[in-house]
């Protein structure tokens, strides 16, 4: 054994020459990995070996590229010298693959003349999911290999594909039981039949009779899920050029293109996000050493549509889940829906019959709250209303068992008031799901005043193991996501007396990146939620918008009309003469709202409360409210969410703008946050200020 650098070593088995990577954790291409990988081969080519074997100690084989090392100076070889040494080789390289070879790990390992992988291998190009594409000769050499249509789907979804369909593709030649051994009888089999030294970047055969069709399809199929994402578009376009270019200037093309989104603003704010989710699992002021509670069962009082999806994650995770209802008839009703929605996965292909059956078995229905005795956490469900949670929670904290986590999944309410109606508040947190909670994977975990740290720890875990992505927030009404939501609204809500139609100002918002403006959103809600025929005077919008028969997508008729089978939206000119007449009444004079006059005030106050969240603790991490946007109401991630948008716009020109505002039309909501004031003259910024 012989050390090369610090991270690669060059071992002999027999004629059999091991250049082997041991990178904790993940084996990323650091430039000492590089600088290993370069230097090992040629020491093994050089050597009396007849064939080498390129593996990795630990969990996983290269799973991809250094980003800490993104945007630093140059340090030590480039990947493609590296893949160079392996390409070149006069002797057959194999490369061994176990756990992911994803990014520039399978760069690597299409450097080689083989590879061979276990059974549980995952291999993948996922540069897409951070605004990049892969600029190590990837999109070149994958056509080459398994065709242009399959390299496509690839690089554009960032998902790995399992070992078996990389054989089945062509990617691997053979999948092992022993990553070891297997490899080593492999490289010897390769000497022994002097198998020809396989360059994937000579191949054209794969790709010699691409119909260009192939590429205008992808695009139709992820044109809507991609919207506003230039990485898509650009890893497709390299896969083009692999099809209609030499190989050298195909990756001079993959190669202009990567710079390009690496150095613009896109893959800047979604690699700021990558670092921002995983530092939202971090509590600073919980030890580490925190002791965890236990949760191997859960129990839900509620199984509406929430409940019922929140019952789903613990489900998936294995958990099994006790949900209660008030009677039989909702109970069955509400089990009913989630069947239905494990047997629509089932049908698209994302779980098997079995499964269904399997989840299924792991959610029992009652009617009787005892029956939540042995639970370890119990999450509340039920209609917003303080005086009825707090009932709820009277009756748990004499059900439930010491030491059990009770959670409320309130939207809005005051997490400390609830608590106060039991005897153990150290227990009681909320967790916010989003809806449909078994597909929005935001959880707002509300730290109550009285809040253990092995709650909150508990919590947080519990949150990750579902499924769920968690940010820790504080009380307040609305907590981060929809205190910031209502900013939004107000102004929304005013510019359409001022002028602005509702189909203008969600077309702003549509553009900018969101699934949808404010009004569609009422829409798709129900703007009949809260109201009464009984009590309504027609003194509001929404009062006489219901009043003339509008529910929203319901009924077909909201701020917009719906066709009753594609639930396409179009204006409705009715509704623009509703807001005009109750303006008039009003005595709001209308006038020309320009589109970035709609952006500055639907968005800059939201900023405003984002710093004022931060002031006031709510939030530990800008990073954080921008976790919660982005995973709970649809922030473009290509934007970093509201905090690093705001910082790239420039924290001058935004409180600027506020400012403006704040003089012009008044309001609390424009007052300008002290903590953006403060770093505004000292040069900071929004997503990096931390509490704590």
């Amino acid at each position: 054994m012989t050390a090369v650098t610090e991270s690669v070593r060059l071992e002999r088995e027999g004629d059999i020459a091991l250049v082997v990577i041991d990178n904790a954790p993940v084996n990323a291409l650091s430039f000492h990995v590089r600088q290993g990988i370069l230097d090992g081969v040629k020491a093994a080519e050089a050597s009396d070996a007849k064939a080498i074997v390129l593996i990795c100690d630990g969990r996983t084989f290269i799973a991809g590229a250094d980003i800490t090392e993104f945007g630093g100076p140059a340090k030590g070889p480039s990947l493609p010298e590296a893949q160079g040494a392996i390409e070149n080789c006069s002797k057959p390289v194999i490369a061994a693959v176990h756990g992911t070879a994803l990014g520039g790990g399978l760069e690597v390992a299409l450097c080689a003349h083989y590879r061979v992988g276990v059974a549980g291998a995952k291999f993948g190009l996922p540069e897409v999911k951070l605004g990049l594409l892969p600029g190590a000769g990837g999109t070149q050499r994958l056509p080459r290999i398994v065709g242009a249509a399959k390299a496509v789907d690839m690089v554009t979804s960032g998902e790995p594909i399992s070992a078996a369909e990389a054989l089945e593709v062509g990617l691997i030649s053979e999948i092992v039981d022993d990553l070891r051994a297997g490899a080593i009888a492999f490289a010897q089999r390769a000497v022994a039949e002097n198998l020809p030294l396989l360059r994937v970047r000579d191949r054209d055969d794969m790709i010699a009779n691409t119909d260009p069709a192939v590429f205008d399809a992808i695009r139709a199929k992820i044109g809507r899920k991609t919207r506003g994402f230039l990485a898509p578009e650009y890893n497709i376009r390299c896969i083009e050029a692999a099809v209609s270019l030499p190989f050298d200037e195909g990756i001079a093309a993959e190669r202009e293109l990567f710079v390009e989104l690496m150095s613009g603003p896109q893959s800047a704010a979604q690699r700021y996000y990558f670092f921002a989710e995983r530092q939202a699992q971090k509590v600073p002021d919980i030890p580490k050493d925190t002791p965890l509670i236990e949760v191997n069962s859960c129990g839900i009082l509620g199984a509406g549509t929430m409940g019922g999806g929140i019952a789903m994650n613990f489900a998936n995770a294995g958990i099994p889940v006790t949900i209660v209802e008030r009677d039989q008839e909702s109970l069955d009703r509400g089990l009913g829906v989630v069947r239905k929605n494990y047997e629509r996965t089932a049908s698209r292909g994302g779980i098997t019959a079995e499964e269904v059956e399997t989840r299924m078995g792991l959610i029992t229905g009652s009617t009787d709250k005892a029956d939540f005795a042995d639970c370890d956490m119990v999450i509340e469900a039920v209609f917003e209303n303080m005086d009825l949670k707090k009932s709820i929670f009277a009756e748990l904290d004499i059900i439930a068992k010491p030491g059990a986590i009770l959670a409320s999944n309130t939207s809005a309410l005051d997490i400390n008031e609830i608590a106060s109606a039991t005897a153990r508040p150290e227990s009681v947190i909320g967790m916010h799901f989003f809806s449909p909670a078994n597909v929005m994977k935001l959880v707002e975990v509300v730290r109550g005043d009285a809040s253990s740290d092995s709650v909150v720890a508990t919590t947080m875990a519990v949150s990750k193991r579902i499924g769920k992505i968690a940010a820790l927030v504080g009380v307040c009404n609305g907590f981060v996501g929809n205190r910031m939501l209502a900013m939004r609204r107000i102004e929304a809500d005013k510019m359409i007396f001022e002028g602005a139609t509702p189909a203008q100002i969600d077309d702003v918002i549509y553009n900018f990146g969101m699934p949808m403006g404010p009004f569609a959103m009422s829409d798709l809600a129900g703007l009949d939620i809260g109201w009464s025929a009984d009590t309504s005077k027609g003194e509001t919008l929404r009062d006489r918008l219901c009043e003339s028969g509008r529910r929203g997508q319901k009924n077909g008729r909201g701020y917009y009309t719906y066709d009753p089978e594609t639930r396409a939206k179009t204006p409705d000119p009715e509704v623009v003469e509703i807001i005009r007449a109750l303006a008039e009444e009003k005595g709001i004079e209308q006038r020309e709202v320009t589109d970035q006059e709609i952006l500055e005030r639907c968005l800059y106050p939201m900023v405003n409360e984002g710093a004022k969240i931060l002031e006031e603790g709510i939030a530990i991490r800008g990073s954080d409210i921008d976790v919660v946007w982005i995973n709970g109401y649809g922030w473009p991630v290509y934007t970093g969410g509201p905090m690093h948008w705001a910082d790239h716009v420039g924290l001058a020109e935004v409180l600027e703008r506020i400012e403006h505002y704040h003089s012009t039309l008044g309001g609390e909501h424009w007052r300008p946050a002290e903590l953006l004031k403060k770093l505004v003259a000292e040069g900071g910024s929004l997503q990096g200020h931390t509490n704590g």
